[in-house]
């Protein structure tokens, strides 16, 4: 396994992760939400932290960062297209590589969430940090975006392998999943997704990460591309931004 991924659950529904590359033994994270289990779940593996990797600018994923800095001296990577961020040492955009060790994350724009919201994909380790875009059964709400750039940033992670891992800001899998059986309820594999889900949460175990293959075939707003889903919503005919939008709606309504 050439990258190590460890969860951190922080606040109340938030995710942070450890990433260790085990050919170098160097270690990031990504997102801070709050200092206090990262530094736990730091020293509890004897670990140091050389590199913080932030995806947005909302407090609940950057709260921790100046005090992680002061304590481990780790550096910061972060949107370049987004105000508001925390001091980044270096400022990234789509298409620039990030380096942890031998392992090599490529930058994504994924705006809607945030205009400037990014995420990291770790091809060889097959791990996308998508934070609050793409998340397990959901996508995140649309407060600073417009809904065809939601739409676009979900197709575009859509599109990578499905046997890549999808590692989400937040534990909020049971609520997606109720919206999906309300816009999906005959669909097997979502059928089959929710006893999954259900047991994973009566142990207190995260639903994350998540098979990006089994996203498209039970996320919702992955699912618009399917014309079976379309017609389903009475939107046969409508283009996959068009359902995208209808349906991101019905969720904020939800």
């Amino acid at each position: 396994m050439p990258l190590e991924v460890v969860v951190v659950p922080c606040r109340t529904d938030n995710y942070a992760y450890l990433l260790r590359d085990t050919a170098s033994g160097r270690v990031g994270l990504v997102d801070a939400p709050e200092a206090g289990p990262i530094a736990a779940a730091l020293a509890a593996r004897g670990w140091g932290l050389h590199t913080i990797l932030l995806t947005h600018r909302h407090d609940d994923h950057i709260a921790g960062v100046a005090e992680l800095v002061a304590g481990f001296g780790a550096e910061v990577t972060g949107p370049a297209g987004e105000k508001g961020m925390p001091p980044l040492d270096r400022a990234v955009a789509e298409g620039d590589t990030v380096a942890l060790g031998e392992s090599r994350a490529t930058v994504l724009d994924v705006p809607g969430h945030t205009l400037g919201h990014i995420a990291y994909h770790f091809a060889d380790a097959e791990a996308l940090f998508s934070a609050d875009s793409l998340m397990v059964m959901g996508c995140g709400r649309v407060f600073e975006g417009t809904l065809p750039q939601m739409w676009q940033s979900l197709a575009k992670m859509a599109a990578l392998p499905d046997t890549t891992m999808v590692y989400s800001g937040h534990e909020y899998a049971e609520g997606n999943l109720r919206f999906a059986l309300s816009v999906d309820a005959a669909n097997p594999a979502l059928q089959a997704r929710a006893a999954e889900i259900a047991a994973l949460r009566k142990n207190g175990a995260p639903t994350v990460p998540a098979l990006l293959g089994l996203e498209r075939q039970t996320n919702p707003f992955l699912r618009v591309v399917d014309p079976g889903f379309k017609a389903g919503l009475g939107l046969s005919g409508s283009s996959d931004a068009q359902v995208f939008a209808e349906v991101r709606r019905r969720k904020d309504s939800f």
